[in-house]
């Protein structure tokens, strides 16, 4: 839901001015209930799915704090840099969680490749200072967003109804 939101914006769907309207999804359902499932994970011995949420979950809290709480005007003209390197080193951390993903399923897996992409294509943007690039990220982020509503619903969906019935791709 907050990768929908922002990448909404990102896309231009929404004008830029709204990106405040994500803070609360980043703080506390991209954030805190994120970080919270990965705990859960890592109880479970899920070393993936707890490195994975614990991760994106600090990826919100920190985008939340950089974005809305941060004044990075005394940066000057380095500011659009250091975002570009702080969405390049999430760029990096999806890559290998996007390898280890295929191990996943195939639900889990298309998130992390759709997931890379969007990070990427922000990347570019952010170190280009090239509108299309961000809008291409927003877009993508999109379509990362549904498939992880996917991913979600179908996990939900087969443990509810105890039995697999709504395809997940195992991997052999």
């Amino acid at each position: 839901m907050t990768t929908f939101f922002l990448s909404v914006v990102n896309a231009g769907l929404l004008p830029a001015t709204v990106t405040a309207g994500v803070f609360g999804l980043a703080i506390f359902y991209g954030g805190i209930a994120q970080f919270a499932a990965g705990l859960w994970e890592f109880a479970k011995g899920n070393t993936f799915g707890a490195v994975a949420f614990c991760s994106f979950g600090a990826f919100w809290l920190s985008f939340w704090f950089l974005a809305g709480r941060t004044d990075l005007a005394a940066a000057g003209s380095s500011a659009g840099k250091a975002i570009a390197f702080y969405l390049l080193g999430w760029t990096i951390f999806t890559g290998y969680m996007m390898l280890a993903s295929f191990r996943v399923s195939g639900a889990v897996a298309a998130v992390f490749v759709t997931l890379f992409v969007t990070f990427a294509l922000l990347t570019i943007g952010a170190f280009t200072d090239v509108p299309v690039w961000n809008k291409a990220g927003g877009i993508v982020g999109i379509i990362t967003a549904v498939v992880a509503w996917y991913a979600s619903f179908a996990a939900v969906f087969n443990f509810t109804a105890k039995r697999p019935t709504v395809p997940v791709w195992p991997r052999a």
